[in-house]
């Protein structure tokens, strides 16, 4: 009896070693062919150290795609690693579930170019010829539960604003994305972000919260800055000919809503701390008002300005210009808050709304 259950137990183990033995082969070819496949699926720029496939998560480490000539950055996207744990089930399906993505110490660069074009990922979002329709199967809907990113970098580019590009970046970045469903996007997406904007002499933050419909181009989100550096931000505030900036802070509170490609998006402008620089004239003006209106207005309000403000538009009408909807609020705005009569007003608001207007269009290039 003894002898017969240790052979069934030798038995066993040499089985079992066989399998794990097999299995680890699978596992090893799976990769190797996987690290191709996602090579192949980031463009001939890119790399991939590693391919790791476990029994639970597929594991992408040391992941670069590089930017193509003429990029203001070496790279266009970095990851030290990312982890993707699908549900196995869901694979025998036409209905992919994955339920985490986790993408960490990640970078990314983003290039908005003279003529207000924004770039990112061009090896991955431009030119890329489709897969052929016919006689092949239909792509198959992916269900993705969370991305979630950890310790990101983002550069941002601006080249509508000035030569060489002025450059922005945002460090510690954390972000979630929920229930994301490619191709089709449809459905509703939960979007959390929160991050460092980096300054010249000091340091701001940022946090982002709301949800998205991809597909449907409605959306409800509420952004926070604190305390960003007024130098880094001075490119979109002023025009070369107008005062500069030595010192200050921005704290911003924009709540947008799209409905029906409509816009709403009440929100709230402090300045905190603002120092300019000597002005260029006796009429020098900072952000098309004028400049004594501002020093007068830092030292009688706690060395601090708010402008509250509010956009509207329909963004499918032709009429619409953001810029223009954005200067006459927040011009209107201003004026009231630093107490420039309709009087004065009228005679500034030409420069108001050209200044802010250009703050504006540099932004959101339109």
């Amino acid at each position: 009896m003894k002898r017969g259950f240790k052979r069934f137990a030798v038995g066993a183990a040499i089985a079992l070693a066989v399998l794990g033995g097999a299995a680890a082969a699978g596992l090893h070819f799976a990769a190797k062919a996987l690290r191709q496949q996602v090579q192949q699926a980031l463009g001939a720029d890119s790399e991939v150290g590693e391919i790791v496939v476990g029994w639970s998560a597929i594991e992408a480490r040391g992941v670069r795609i590089r930017a193509p000539q003429g990029w203001p950055a070496a790279d266009t996207l970095r990851a030290e690693r990312i982890v993707v744990a699908p549900d196995l089930l869901s694979l025998l399906s036409s209905d992919i579930r994955v339920r985490r993505i986790t993408v960490e110490a990640a970078y990314l660069s983003v290039w908005r170019t003279r003529d207000a074009r924004l770039r990112l990922l061009p090896s991955l979002l431009e030119n890329r010829k489709p897969a052929p329709v016919s006689g092949s199967a239909p792509a198959p809907q992916v269900h993705i539960g969370t991305v979630e990113l950890r310790g990101g970098v983002v550069e941002f580019f601006d080249s509508s604003v000035r030569q060489p590009p002025h450059r922005l970046r945002l460090e510690q970045l954390e972000a979630e994305v929920d229930d994301l469903r490619v191709p089709d996007l449809s459905g509703r997406t939960g979007i959390r972000l929160a991050g460092v904007v980096k300054g010249v002499r000091r340091d701001g933050t940022l946090s982002l919260r709301g949800w998205l419909e991809l597909a449907d181009r409605n959306s409800q989100l509420a952004s926070t800055l604190r305390g960003v550096d007024l130098v880094a931000l001075q490119p979109y505030l002023i025009k070369a000919s107008e005062t500069g900036v030595r010192r200050g802070t921005l704290d911003l509170d924009l709540t947008s809503s799209v409905r029906g490609n409509r816009l709403h998006a009440p929100g709230k402008v402090t300045l905190t701390g603002l120092e300019l620089a000597p002005a260029k004239s006796a009429f020098g003006t900072f952000m098309g008002v004028p400049r004594q209106a501002v020093v007068a207005a830092l030292k009688n309000r706690n060395d601090q300005i708010t402008v509250p403000f509010t956009l509207d538009g329909n963004l499918n009408d032709p009429q619409f210009s953001l810029n223009d909807s954005f200067a006459g609020r927040v011009g209107t705005a201003a004026a009231e808050t630093l107490g420039i009569g309709i009087e004065g007003l009228t005679r500034n608001v030409g420069n108001a709304a050209e200044g802010l207007g250009n703050t504006v269009k540099r932004l959101f290039g339109k």
